[in-house]
């Protein structure tokens, strides 16, 4: 690999990893070169992931910290566990979302507050918890994963749409205020990616047909679709690269 996205000797933190879209970018990460670090909140099945992408690193590449992002304290926690046991946290990817589809008239607040508590305010305090520990280095690599809901709407899932579209101005933000002191952040948004929780969704004959159809690229993404994206983000090669939210969506954004 060229030197330029090479992640030898980095320590990595993804949140939400145990599985899927983050599960991959870890292995991502880790393929690179980075020592990465899983995170989720059921322990038992972030153990069972970490055993599972370990087996194919030479040991001590693959840890797992099991912690509450949306908690500033166990946010706090989990960064300086990781800081502590692991190494200095250079690269940190805020991928931990959930998703609620209801019409906004029978939407109930708690469920407002959960999507947007664990999509948004996740990534501010997991992301404030690292810049604590990055900035006085003067180094860091923050990708927050937004998504086409980050520039699209659809009907049911307004929650999961007004966080998208708040981390992209997030990731804006924590640029105005981080990027002086050496950090890069920067997201990614991802298209409609084949996943086993995307399942149900490509099994849908006429949903299936609306997204090849919608998508100029007339395919489905795949976790491997954000490898590389992933690691030049966090890589020296996107050093000059900040605020930016990069689409990898096959072009459905661009086109009416």
């Amino acid at each position: 690999m060229s030197g330029l996205f090479d992640l030898t000797g980095r320590t990595a933190l993804v949140t939400g990893s145990s599985r899927g879209i983050g599960n991959a970018l870890a292995r991502a990460l880790a393929d690179a070169g980075a020592t990465v670090v899983l995170n989720g909140i059921n322990a038992e099945r972030l153990k069972a992931a970490e055993a599972a992408l370990a087996a194919d690193y030479p040991p001590g590449r693959v840890h797992s910290c099991a912690f509450d992002v949306t908690s500033d304290d166990e946010a706090a926690r989990g960064v300086a566990w990781v800081e502590e046991n692991v190494g200095p946290l250079e690269i940190l990817v805020n991928n931990a979302g959930i998703q609620h589809r209801v019409p906004m008239l029978e939407l109930d607040v708690a469920d407002w507050d959960r999507v947007i508590s664990t999509d948004l305010t996740s990534a501010f305090l997991v992301g404030r918890a690292a810049a604590r520990h990055m900035i006085p280095r003067g180094r860091g690599k923050i990708i927050n994963i937004c998504s086409v809901q980050t520039d699209l709407a659809r009907p049911t899932i307004a929650p999961y749409v007004a966080a998208k579209g708040g981390l992209r101005n997030l990731t804006r933000a924590m640029t105005a205020e981080w990027a002086g002191s050496g950090l890069q952040i920067n997201g990614i948004a991802p298209g409609y990616i084949h996943t086993e929780m995307t399942q149900n969704l490509v099994d849908d004959e006429e949903f299936n047909a609306w997204i090849l159809g919608r998508t100029p690229a007339n395919r489905w993404g795949t976790v491997q679709d954000l490898a590389g994206p992933a690691v030049w983000l966090s890589s020296a090669g996107s050093d000059f690269v900040n605020g930016q939210t990069i689409f990898i969506d096959g072009g459905m954004t661009v086109v009416v």
